[in-house]
């Protein structure tokens, strides 16, 4: 099985380096586990209207170290219940990192990926060639090939997806 190619607009720039994922709900929000009440959430303070903006596919990007701080998962369930399709950083978090790819949420780290956007630009990431394209400008990036165990719990859709495949097919083999 191959990964679909991530394909969309920027949905939001994210230009501070240790981004805290929290700030995207707000953390007295952090606790809520309604994924239709977060989406409502999400980036509001910046952005009241973020969420009536945002179409499936769209997508995040983010500067160095993205996902800083405690990897709590309430923001990220809020932007994948809005349709965020990834998120494509400088580099990240190494608990973020980890979290996010076995929920099964693709990330891509991208060095050069901030200069390279601006908030609504078509943009797609090529999994097959390893290449970040920014569709409105036309300028590409290499990113950064993902492991083979992340690529596997992303195909199966995070990691309890990963290990019932795995499972299965030792059960065979």
């Amino acid at each position: 099985m191959a990964l679909d190619n991530l394909k969309g607009r920027v949905a939001w720039v994210f230009e501070d380096e240790d981004f805290d994922v929290d700030q995207i709900v707000g953390v007295k929000n952090i606790k809520i586990k309604d994924p239709v009440e977060l989406g409502k959430l999400a980036m509001s303070a910046e952005d009241p209207k973020f969420a009536a903006k945002v179409r499936p596919g769209d997508l995040l990007i983010g500067n160095h170290n993205f996902g800083y701080g405690h990897p709590h998962y309430p923001p990220m369930i809020g932007m994948r219940q809005l349709g965020i399709g990834g998120v494509i950083a400088e580099s990240f978090s190494p608990g973020y990192w980890r979290g996010e790819i076995a929920m099964g949420f693709p990330q891509v780290a991208c060095p050069g990926v901030l200069a390279a956007v601006n908030r609504w630009d078509e943009i797609e990431v090529d999994w097959a060639s390893s290449t970040f394209h920014n569709h409105t400008t036309g300028v590409s990036l290499p990113i950064e090939p993902l492991s083979d165990g992340d690529r596997l719990m992303l195909e199966a859709g995070g990691l309890v997806g990963y290990l019932h495949a795995r499972d299965k097919e030792e059960s065979i083999g």
